[in-house]
């Protein structure tokens, strides 16, 4: 269904005094507006002015607190990287100390096996030592 122009009642006359009114009152409207020099134009402009001025101090404490959280957490990544150093170093110490351990055990297994062999070489010895000694006498 298509626009109607019959429907239209405005003919270009009306349609013309009808603009005409809205520019006059959009006139009207800027006349009535204060004069810059006037005491509430200078009131809405310091008012303006506070406004920016509480918004600037916003933002520059929200920039210190900001600031102030990236410090931390870099300080808190610094702990965290000290204290997986001190981990890593504990560790280390652990495992060469296991090490040193081990080697201690595996020195010491073969210096009983040493003394093993050597006793029962002595053994070995004095039994033969026995039976020459039964033998020629």
């Amino acid at each position: 269904m298509g626009y109607d122009f019959a429907m239209k009642k405005d003919d270009l006359a009306e349609r013309r005094k009808t603009a005409d009114a809205a520019k006059a009152a959009l006139l009207e409207k800027f006349k009535q507006r204060a004069a810059p020099d006037s005491a509430e134009a200078i009131a809405r402009a310091e008012a303006a002015a506070a406004t920016a001025a509480a918004r600037s101090e916003r933002a520059a404490a929200k920039a210190l607190i900001e600031k102030a959280r990236q410090e931390e957490v870099a300080a808190a990544k610094a702990e965290a990287d000290r204290l997986k150093a001190i981990e890593e170093a504990e560790a280390k110490l652990r495992a060469e100390a296991e090490a040193i351990a081990h080697a201690e055990e595996e020195i010491r297994k073969a210096e009983q096996a040493i003394r093993d062999e050597a006793e029962k070489k002595a053994q070995r010895d004095a039994r033969y030592a026995a039976r020459k000694n039964r033998k020629s006498g």
